[in-house]
C-alpha cells in the first residue's frame, strides 16, 4: 500500500492533511533532488521530533541505501561499504554551546533565526514544529528563511496559530491537546520520510 494511503487508512483523522501532506512532500522532493538541505526547528517535544526527523533521513529508515556513485570512485577501496545512503537534514536545536551564548548576549526568541540566518540558502527548506502554531522563535527563523529565499513548511496543530500564515506550506494535525497533537505530527512525519526514502533509493 502507498505509504500515505496507508497513513490514512491508520489514522482516518488525518484525511483533512491528506493533500497537505503530498505538497510537503513533493517541495522536500525538490528540496534534496537539487542538493539543497533541510532544517528543522522546534521546542520541547517538538525539539525531540526536529531530532527524530534528522535521524529517519540522514540514514537509512527502512530501504537499503545505494551511494552516490561519485562518492564510490572518489573514496579508498572498501570504505563506502559501511555507510548508507543519505540526505542533508539538520536539527537546529543541538548547539547547546551557541544557543546559550546567543540566548544570553542576544534575544532568545531568534536563536532559531541567527542559525537559519547562517545556514539556509536559496532553495534549501526549513521546517519549524510548533503545536501551538505561536511559537516566537519558530516564527522567526521562518521570518529568516524569506530573508534567505529558502522554502518555510509548518508541522502544527489546532487552528495552525500564526505559524501557518507565513509557511509556504502548512500540515496542521486536527487537535487542539498539545499531546494529542504531537501523537499525531510522529505519524506524519514517519511518512513523509517514508516517501522521501521510497522516491530516492525505492525500486523506479
Amino acid at each position: 500500500m502507498d505509504h500515505l494511503l496507508e497513513l490514512i487508512h491508520r489514522y482516518p483523522v488525518l484525511s483533512v492533511c491528506e493533500k497537505d501532506i503530498e505538497a510537503v512532500y513533493e517541495a522536500l522532493t525538490v528540496c534534496f533532488e537539487k542538493d539543497n538541505r533541510l532544517y528543522i526547528c522546534g521546542n520541547g517535544g517538538s525539539a525531540a521530533d526536529a531530532l527524530h526527523i534528522v535521524g529517519e533521513l540522514v540514514k537509512s529508515f527502512v530501504l537499503n541505501r545505494s551511494i552516490a556513485p561519485e562518492f564510490i570512485a572518489r573514496a579508498e577501496d572498501g570504505f563506502y561499504e559501511n555507510l548508507q545512503g543519505s540526505l542533508p537534514a539538520f536539527a537546529l536545536v543541538e548547539n547547546t554551546a551557541l544557543a546559550t551564548a546567543f540566548a544570553n548576549d542576544c534575544d532568545p526568541e531568534f536563536v532559531f533565526a541567527q542559525q537559519v540566518y547562517a545556514y539556509a540558502r536559496d532553495g534549501d527548506c526549513v521546517l519549524g514544529i510548533s503545536t501551538s502554531g505561536n511559537s516566537e522563535n519558530v516564527i522567526n527563523a521562518f521570518k529568516a528563511a524569506k530573508g534567505r529565499g529558502a522554502t518555510t513548511i509548518g508541522l502544527g496543530g489546532g487552528t495552525g496559530g500564526k505559524m501557518e500564515a507565513i509557511c509556504d506550506y502548512s500540515i496542521i494535525a486536527p487537535e487542539t491537546d498539545t499531546n494529542r497533537i504531537q501523537e499525531l505530527h510522529l505519524p506524519i512525519y514517519h511518512t513523509l520520510c517514508l516517501m522521501i526514502e521510497q522516491h530516492f533509493w525505492g525500486v523506479k
